[in-house]
């Protein structure tokens, strides 16, 4: 269960910039939850909620026409919970046109398996 993944991968739009022309945060989070929830669904076909997000910290700022990619990996499994590591990554023309790949953010996010009406079950049937 330590294998990163790519979730998903994203280019980043001017709709998705702020008054400093930089990607707002909530937008890298979005992605982030998204990712998150898409490895945890190639653990078990269930509805999954988001319990927790733990640790996240800006490290570099994103820009427009940055190709984003967020990586998950699943780090435990357990009755109702699933735990996902997720890595996000930016790629974008640095200086004399090279291409350069810049650490964004990473969080550990929690997810629940839930049925119909929201209350928690059980991640493997018995």
């Amino acid at each position: 269960m330590t294998e990163r993944n790519v979730a998903i991968r994203v280019v980043m739009l001017p709709k998705d910039t702020n008054q400093l022309g930089t990607i707002f945060g909530g937008v890298i989070l979005s992605h982030l939850d998204l990712a998150g929830s898409t490895e945890a669904g190639k653990n078990a076909a269930k509805r999954f909620v988001t319990k927790a997000m733990e640790n996240v910290e800006f490290l570099a700022p994103v820009f427009l026409g940055d190709t984003v990619t967020f990586y998950a990996t699943t780090v435990k499994i357990g009755t109702t919970s699933i735990t996902i590591d997720v890595d996000v990554e930016a790629e974008r023309s640095g200086s004399e046109g090279n291409r350069e790949t810049v650490k964004v953010t990473s969080a550990r996010v929690v997810y629940v398996a839930v049925d119909e009406n929201g209350r928690s079950v059980p991640i493997k049937d018995n």
